[in-house]
């Protein structure tokens, strides 16, 4: 059955260009599932689904990512990447100080990765699109409460430096092999 790697951090962190880099290299990675949530929404005249109603896209965001965690052991691999996971949702409410229900407490404790990566704040390569409206600020207090988070649920994130997309890329392969 292949592990879960999951990559997390705050907005503009890297996290797409290296999970695009990745699969430029064969490997199996689900992709983020809130762009494609937030883009069903303005399809239906909600511009900012997360400002506007965060705990119906928070919910649409859980059962996603519940989606993407079961499909792991139905893929012929070593390794699964996936671009966030189920406690960012909830780093994400407690970020907004948005109440949950227990069902986000239950799927964080229910749903276990097997590796957990971390790409820091990183000013330089910092933006905002239609998708991403955090400023540099807000991205620094995000990666904190995903910490914050992800500790809460017994995880110890590893860390990838800065630098150049192979050298995280091959990081995380050493770090795995190891």
């Amino acid at each position: 059955m292949p592990e879960s790697v999951l990559l997390i951090g705050g907005p503009s962190t890297g996290k797409t260009t290296l999970i695009e880099s990745l699969k430029s290299m064969g490997y199996t990675c689900l992709d983020e599932v809130s762009r494609e949530v937030i883009k069903e929404a303005q399809e239906q005249g909600i511009e900012q689904l997360f400002l506007e109603q965060p705990l119906l896209f928070s919910e649409l965001l859980l059962r996603s990512r519940i989606k993407q965690f079961e499909s792991v052991p139905t893929f012929h691999t070593d390794y699964v990447f996936l671009d966030r996971g189920i406690p960012d949702t909830v780093a994400y409410m407690d970020f907004i100080n948005q109440e949950y229900s227990r069902e986000f407490i239950d799927a964080c404790n229910d749903y276990r990765y097997d590796h957990v990566f971390i790409l820091p704040p990183w000013k330089e390569i910092h933006t905002t699109d239609g998708e991403r409206y955090e400023n540099f600020e807000q991205a620094v207090a995000i990666h904190k409460e995903l910490i914050n988070t992800y500790k809460k649920y017994s995880y110890e994130p590893t860390e990838i430096p800065k630098g150049a997309v192979a050298d995280r890329a091959r990081f995380i392969l050493d770090y795995l092999k190891d």
